[in-house]
């Protein structure tokens, strides 16, 4: 039985009790997200109706199996982990001038920029007004997770500084941008459950390597996968100059091989179809696709190296299928 996939469930009985707690959460966020002036009301519910798999919510009811899962502070802090991820991309869509989110016009495109801003800034104060609720270790946290986001941010914004690696930076940007909140998540539901601090620590540290992976496994995809498997055109990275991890190694690479390769990433407009086909067609015959496909495997190995050093109960099992899966996604 899957529920939020890519997570596998062997236990039907857990699978049962995360998906009803799913639902509670749902209604949660939605009550959350519904008030306040009637155009923060219509802004959140475009959002909502684009859909999504409540990942990180997920990754907090899970991560509650650990402890007591029946605490009432989870299903608050599921709701403030997806209030805090759904503000983001609120901000990220009007930084990237995305016009599309989920298949759905993104909210800076049908509201405009400043009423998607102030949307998000909306819903990370509900966020903390929750979080207010669980108290000051849970405001401390979320403090911490969003200063990381917005480093990340800034960084791939401004881009890699004189003298500093071009991956070395990009791996940065990933780390902070992706691992924070995916580990908070993990984080809360241990925390709040009542788990000992060891195992805090150690959801929150396999969380964030199993978000580090899951983006470098899109970068992946967006090179090697076909439309179906994506559910976006190949190479749209590629045509919009945007130097992910495959391109990276691809750059860094000094094989005379792959000369053309790099002469295409550098100097050609990739908008072009023609140049487009050709670097992709390069780009997936390259080392550097193998090289991409080898970082993701080591992230999402260390993760599940760390699930394996927790307590063995159903939810342990249903987190290292999530490890597999990403490590199978770009193989």
């Amino acid at each position: 039985m899957t529920v939020a996939v890519p997570v596998q469930f062997a236990d039907e009985a857990l699978a049962a009790e995360v998906a009803e707690d799913l639902s509670v959460v749902e209604a949660a966020l939605r009550d959350a997200s519904f008030g306040g002036d009637e155009m923060f009301t219509e802004v959140s519910r475009h959002m909502m109706e684009a859909g999504g798999k409540r990942f990180r919510a997920m990754l907090v009811l899970l991560a509650a199996r650990f402890g007591d899962s029946r605490d009432k502070r989870i299903v608050p802090a599921a709701v403030a982990i997806e209030l805090t991820h759904l503000a983001s991309l609120f901000h990220d869509d009007v930084m990237d001038e995305a016009v599309i989110r989920r298949g759905h016009p993104s909210a800076n495109s049908m509201f405009g920029n400043s009423v998607a801003i102030l949307a998000g800034d909306y819903l990370f104060a509900r966020a903390s007004r929750i979080l207010a609720d669980l108290g000051a270790e849970a405001i401390r946290i979320q403090a911490e997770t969003f200063c990381r986001l917005c480093d990340g941010q800034l960084a791939e914004t401004i881009g890699p500084r004189p003298g500093v690696d071009p991956l070395d930076h990009y791996m940065y940007v990933i780390t902070e941008k992706t691992g924070p909140l995916i580990a908070t998540a993990g984080r809360f539901g241990a925390m709040f459950s009542g788990a000992s601090g060891q195992v805090v620590d150690l959801i929150a540290d396999a969380c964030m390597r199993i978000g580090v992976a899951w983006q470098l496994s899109d970068d992946v995809l967006d090179v090697a996968s076909s439309s179906s498997q994506s559910g976006k055109e190949p190479g749209t990275d590629l045509r919009q100059g945007v130097r992910t991890l495959p391109v990276l190694y691809a750059l860094r690479s000094a094989d005379p091989a792959g000369m053309r390769l790099r002469s295409l990433l550098l100097d050609a407009d990739l908008t072009d179809p023609d140049l487009h086909a050709e670097a992709l067609s390069l780009l997936r015959s390259s080392p550097a696709l193998d090289e991409a496909r080898e970082t993701v495997r080591t992230w999402a190995s260390e993760a599940r190296v760390t699930v394996g050093r927790l307590p063995d109960v159903p939810a342990r099992a249903a987190f290292e299928s999530l490890c597999d899966f990403v490590i199978n996604r770009t193989a």
